[in-house]
């Protein structure tokens, strides 16, 4: 049985051109990317070890094989800690068959007035399992009518896997779903994050699954909804980390124009409502 750890350098091996390290075409190869034998020779391993690790064999490699297998493999930073991560959690137990104690949900009142200062502009707290935790009006008037917070315990996580309006609302559905299904990996725990996994893999199938093994590290570029209002919205994204709580701060900005004066409308409508 394979591991989060084997299964992301084995991934990133096989992404890799031989070329584009300036390693000689060998011709035909069974699978794409990146021979074993070329990987373990850039790192100073043996084959049979980096095999061993790949299949979730070894699961405690060292801090300087794990090191020459990110210089091997040409990770940039946030590959690099997320492969350090996978180190981490490589000899861990399986997942969980009950629902552990739920990550914090309490939101400081220094981050609700921050909130509160943003209002009525479009901001969202979230963990990395994807629950919302506290938002502004603005963002409720953006996903209104999206069903995203329909539930008693809204999840971003859950919705876009599990509701078939969240491919309707996100443009770019697959690139959203690659974010989400990352992000379980820096959850507030990691039994959490299984446990979540084990909900979703059920009824989200490879859609969810082949994300969560594949560990692509997410671009998280402009974000594009489709509001059942009509109007398609174009977002940046600044995330500001709430460390010491394991959750999110994101404040979502206009990105041309027209986005700007739809959210202007938007601010409109609520103010007439209330």
């Amino acid at each position: 049985m394979g591991t989060p750890l084997g299964d992301f350098i084995r991934a990133k091996r096989d992404s890799i051109q031989p070329e584009s390290l300036g390693l000689p075409d060998r011709g035909r190869r069974r699978s794409p990317g990146l021979r074993r034998l070329d990987l373990a020779a850039r790192a100073g391993i043996s084959v049979e070890y980096l095999t061993r690790i790949e299949q979730g064999r070894d699961r405690n490699p060292s801090v300087a094989v794990v090191n020459a297998l990110a210089d091997a493999l040409s990770l940039d930073p946030a590959e690099r800690n997320h492969l350090r991560y996978l180190t981490k959690i490589a000899g861990g137990a399986c997942v969980a068959h009950t629902r552990p104690a739920p990550p914090r949900r309490e939101v400081r009142p220094s981050v609700l007035e921050t909130l509160r200062l943003l209002e009525p502009g479009i901001a969202v707290v979230t963990n990395r399992l994807g629950d919302i935790l506290a938002h502004t009006s603005g963002f409720a008037a953006v996903t209104s009518g999206t069903g995203l917070l329909d539930a008693e315990v809204p999840n971003l996580t859950r919705y876009v896997f599990t509701d078939l309006r969240a491919r309707t609302f996100f443009a770019d559905w697959a690139d959203i779903a690659d974010e989400q299904a990352f992000d379980l990996w820096l959850a507030p725990s990691l039994e959490s994050s299984e446990w979540l996994a084990a909900e979703l893999a059920p009824v989200a199938g490879p859609d969810f699954t082949s994300r969560l093994n594949r560990h692509v590290m997410p671009q998280r570029g402009v974000l594009r909804l489709h509001h059942p209002a009509g109007p398609e919205l174009h977002l940046l994204r600044e995330t500001l980390d709430l460390t010491a709580d394991a959750q999110q701060l994101v404040v979502f900005l206009p990105a041309n124009e027209a986005t700007a004066q739809a959210i202007a409308s938007f601010g409109r409508r609520l103010r007439s409502i209330s």
